[in-house]
């Protein structure tokens, strides 16, 4: 059976103590303190999604070598040699026959490393200061085996190029500078340097694990994909490429086309693609990932149903970062899901033309940070759930939309609310945004987390927009906007409210005091400001308060009515998205 992802994690702790005779192994020398790190890192949701996935090929001892069985091969021009049995040599063409370790080092100008064996076992290749260059096909061709393990050689700088324009239009050709029909694992200290010249850099119909290494690919197409999964244990991971930067794209199999970013320092920039395109789950427990897209966050995407998708990361199924850094500069979603998005933990900072996170179907928040300082929409899902985190949002729309995309709470004439949702339960939440701020095509209801909302200065969005009711029980909420179409929490909500239409310019504050002049709270609005809605444990139903701006003179409210025109759940009328 293969280790499940626990057992691999610490498999790693455990091989870095691993001796015997004449053992040599080629795992990092900071596997143990990465493998910790995750393990103490892992999410219950992460776990849960990886463990309904295939579990991974990988094993540390995979890497582990007798040094007196090494058959050394060192490449010549267009030529080669081979120091014992298990290769054979075909000119400027050199094939691995059989199970082993292989160290190869040399250049070849126009040839190729070709691993076609039959026999079970492992085959490992050490590129020691291998310069291979292919111009009908890939420099490494795996076409059958049953492991292959490529292992960088401690200092070694090793690089694999395939030519431009070679035929890859029969099904199942290959079409990589490294290409596999087998489990490929890429391990080691050195450094790996690919450029794939007429379709992918680095790809494995199987699955795919780095478990260490410095790689950098170039690639006309993706980057790097594997099949069955993509799991990245460690390492230091640079990407240029026309496509996807990393893919797994296996859709015949639930359990497989998943990624599993465990540490490392990973760059991606996908011209053309997704920085990250997953069919099923994607799973994030740690790593510094930087993603850029298209150009980045200065335009945004096509329309067009011919238009390349250009996410920053994009899964099918389950969304899951526990930890890690994700820095995303994105022409479409910086984060996107065709099912549910929960971030746990870690530090998001999105630039998007588009949504910064999208789920279609949920959208929950358990810890971390997220700072989105461009965005159309900030978060966007059928059902958002924000339990914690301390999220920033800067969108030109909607700072955070909750909407099934039927787009019925849009239509006055509709009869009925969305079964849309917000639920805020708590974290820290800040919003600048050009549309609504908060908007729920359904209900909303907030129960804790500290608020604040600086909405439009239009009048055709608020601060606050629903489509259903708008309850508040709990935490504080102040949320800023124009006056005309804003929205109060519905009166029958368990925490008290306070409204006031008032005239503020961006940089003014807005101070709300009891009638005795006692300061409840003071907010300094980010634009022009008609209208507020303020909500506390301070605040006492039937109360009455002084709102005021700049330290001028003070209007009197009174706690749980509304003023102005006020649209929405409140009112039994949907507002606007």
């Amino acid at each position: 059976m293969n280790l499940s992802w626990q057992k691999r994690l610490a498999a790693l702790a455990v091989a870095a103590t691993l001796t015997g005779c004449g053992a040599t192994t080629a795992s990092s020398p900071t596997t143990t303190a990465s493998a910790q790190a995750a393990a103490t890192s892992v999410s219950s949701s992460a776990q849960s999604v990886l463990a309904d996935n295939k579990d991974s090929h990988y094993k540390a001892s995979d890497l582990d070598y007798e040094a007196s069985s090494v058959v050394t091969v060192t490449l010549s021009g267009s030529s080669a040699s081979a120091s014992g049995p298990g290769v054979g040599i075909d000119g400027s063409t050199v094939t691995i026959t059989e199970p082993g370790t292989y160290k190869v080092s040399g250049q070849l100008t126009d040839g190729r490393l070709v691993v076609n064996s039959t026999a079970s076992g492992e085959t490992r290749i050490i590129l020691d200061g291998a310069d291979i260059t292919s111009s009908s096909g890939p420099a490494i061709d795996i076409q059958a085996a049953d492991e292959v393990n490529v292992i960088l050689a401690d200092g070694s700088q090793n690089t694999l190029t395939d030519g431009s324009g070679y035929d890859t239009s029969a099904d199942g050709a290959a079409n990589a500078a490294l290409y596999s029909r087998a489990d490929l694992t890429i391990a080691g200290t050195g450094s790996l340097s690919v450029d794939g010249r007429t379709n992918d850099g680095i790809a494995s119909t199987d699955g795919l694990v780095i478990v260490s290494g410095t790689i950098r690919v170039q690639a006309i197409d993706d980057g790097i994909r594997g099949k069955d999964y993509v799991i990245v244990e460690d390492g230091t991971i640079n990407v240029t490429s026309g496509g996807d930067g990393i893919k797994s794209d296996n859709s015949q199999d639930s359990t497989r086309g998943y990624v599993d970013i465990e540490n490392g320092t990973i760059a991606v920039n996908a011209t053309a693609g997704d920085g990250v395109d997953v069919t099923s789950d994607f799973v994030q427990t740690g790593a510094s990932l930087t993603i850029t897209t298209a150009g980045g966050s200065s335009s945004r995407p096509s329309d067009s149903t011919d238009a390349a998708s250009t996410k920053g990361i994009k899964a099918g199924a389950q969304l899951v970062i526990s930890d890690g850094t994700d820095t995303i500069t994105s022409s479409d979603d910086a984060v996107h899901s065709n099912d549910t998005v929960q971030i746990d933990g870690g530090t998001l900072k999105l630039s998007t033309g588009d949504d910064a996170i999208h789920a279609d179907n949920a959208l929950t928040t358990n810890g971390g940070t997220i700072d989105v300082t461009a965005s159309y929409e900030g978060l966007e899902s059928n059902a958002i759930t924000l339990n914690a985190a301390t999220i920033n949002i800067t969108s030109s729309d909607d700072g955070i939309n909750a909407s099934d995309g039927s787009g019925e709470a849009d239509d006055p004439g509709a009869g009925s609310a969305s079964n849309s949702t917000m639920v805020i339960t708590g974290g820290a939440i800040t919003v600048d945004a050009g549309g609504d701020g908060l908007d729920s095509n359904g209900a909303m209801t907030i129960s804790g987390g500290t608020i604040v909302v600086n909405g439009p200065t239009d009048s055709g969005n608020g601060a606050l927009d629903t489509g259903g009711t708008l309850r508040i029980s709990g935490g504080t909420l102040f949320a800023a906007g124009s006056s005309g179409m804003a929205e109060s929490p519905d009166t029958d909500s368990s925490q008290a409210w306070l409204q006031s239409e008032l005239t503020a310019s961006a940089g003014q504050s807005v101070t709300i005091s009891t009638t005795d002049g006692t300061q409840i709270a003071s907010y300094t609005v980010a634009k022009a400001t008609g209208n507020i809605v303020f909500s506390s444990s301070a605040i006492s139903a039937g109360s009455s308060y002084l709102v005021s701006v700049n330290g001028g003179s003070a209007t009197t409210v009174t706690a749980n009515q509304s003023t102005g025109t006020t649209m929405g759940g409140a009112m039994g009328a949907p507002g606007p998205r």
